[in-house]
């Protein structure tokens, strides 16, 4: 048996395994580096939330002005509907055809130059959520029936009110898997921010890396983390959807 198990223990990627723990002792507890991990998760949830909630706004705003616009009757045409629409449009297509690191390196070096480079990942991933939250918003407002507005303002609401107490609260159902998944999005693209040196979890995790001249169980344990909270965010949406489908049976 004896024989067997050094025989076991001798062939390659046995020993690999083995110098494992030695390899990850030395990138998560040595020199209480576990810190540092936790240090970036904050950060990465400090941008994430910031990001989702400028997104939420500016996507919300986007949505029903485009909304509104697509919904005019002929003859009925707003000018300055029409102006602020555009812009619109123009913000949409422009961030949603650029790449998101090149917006943050854009924002970084071009329009910010400043030192606070949270600030700047939180600006740049706000701005680049809020066009694909718009897109999302709009869909799940026109999937929802004219006849409900129509109703809404026959009743003497305002556009605002109608959208706020009628149209949105029915879109909500339509457009939550989509936002579950540009939450989740969100939140694993924060690690580009590292690329204009943000001390989120991947910059702590290259810079142990360095430090150990090992990268790859620094960036195994980073990459779980990752991938337990994206865990939790599905599981969050998936119990809020089934409540969502259950008061509907009611």
């Amino acid at each position: 048996m004896q024989a067997f198990l050094h025989w076991l223990s001798s062939l390659p990627p046995v020993q690999w395994l083995i110098e494992l723990g030695p390899r990850f002792y030395t990138a998560f507890v040595e020199a209480e580096r576990w810190k540092l991990y936790l240090k970036g998760l904050g950060v990465t949830f400090q941008i994430t939330v910031a990001a989702i909630s400028m997104g939420l706004v500016l996507g919300l705003v986007v949505a029903m002005v485009r909304t509104a616009h697509d919904q005019q009757r002929l003859g009925c045409r707003n000018l300055a509907l029409g102006l602020v629409n555009a812009v619109c449009k123009v913000y949409t297509t422009v961030i949603r055809g650029t790449p998101m690191m090149v917006q943050i390196l854009i924002w970084n070096f071009v329009i910010f130059k400043t030192r606070n480079k949270i600030l700047v990942g939180m600006a740049a991933m706000g701005i680049n959520a809020g066009a694909y939250i718009s897109e999302i918003i709009r869909g799940g407002l026109m999937s929802v029936d004219s006849g409900q507005s129509e109703a809404g303002r026959s009743l003497g609401l305002s556009y605002f009110d109608t959208m706020r107490f009628i149209v949105i609260p029915q879109a909500f159902k339509n457009i939550l898997p989509s936002m579950g998944n540009e939450l989740v999005t969100l939140f694993k693209d924060t690690s580009l921010v590292n690329t204009i040196g943000a001390a989120e979890m991947t910059y702590y995790a290259t810079r142990i890396g360095g430090k150990t001249f090992d990268y790859m169980p620094p960036l195994l344990i980073i990459a779980a983390m990752y991938l337990v909270f994206v865990m939790g965010l599905t599981w969050l949406q998936g119990r809020l959807e089934r409540r969502l489908r259950q008061s509907d049976r009611r």
